[in-house]
């Protein structure tokens, strides 16, 4: 199999299942989305992360397939294609909950920043919530059928990412960043 098919040359790709839309078409940008934010996890377990956490990593990275095999299927029940359940939301929030515990409480906004690996993270939340946006805007314009566990699976996991940062500059030894007024920044420096 070529992986050049030259059927997307004019601007259009066709949905499993369904019909050729154009290439910005809101179900391919936000299943787009959702492969960027596959890619930028796959940034983030490129650093040193600890194997617990790439561990997690690799399987959200396995959901996030899933999702993305959803949102490009214009019927997804009838190609079976409904994958992520209150279970993987379930395991998200476990996981939350276990790092979370080995965290002093946030008394304030944190910047994102910090070790490399959490910077990663970082980026891979803030792609998580566009995703997410890109989804809500699929469902809001065209009514379309998105399952209700795999919007509050995204939501779930940018919280997930927040804390996995948080999580990984404490194990390295890096002080959260917080967030100060701008003003109080230039009258320090």
């Amino acid at each position: 199999m070529k992986i050049y098919t030259r059927t997307g040359d004019t601007g259009s790709t066709g949905l499993f299942g369904g019909p050729r839309v154009a290439k910005d078409d809101d179900r391919i940008e936000a299943y787009g989305t959702v492969d960027e934010l596959n890619a930028a996890i796959g940034t983030a377990r490129s650093a040193d992360l600890g194997d617990i956490v790439d561990t997690q990593l690799e399987i959200i990275q396995h959901a996030l397939f899933a999702i993305g095999a959803e949102l490009a299927t214009p019927e997804p029940d009838d190609h079976s294609m409904r994958i992520i359940s209150n279970a993987h939301i379930g395991q998200l929030e476990q996981w939350i909950d276990e790092h979370e515990g080995t965290l002093s409480p946030l008394r304030q906004f944190i910047l994102p920043a910090g070790d490399a690996g959490a910077t990663h993270l970082h980026l891979a939340r803030a792609i998580c919530r566009r995703a997410e946006r890109r989804v809500v805007t699929l469902v809001r314009r065209h009514e379309t059928s998105v399952s209700e566990e795999l919007v509050i699976y995204l939501n779930r996991l940018s919280d997930f990412l927040f804390v996995l940062t948080r999580s990984v500059n404490k194990r390295k030894g890096v002080a959260d960043v917080e967030w100060v007024k701008p003003d109080e920044v230039t009258q320090s420096s």
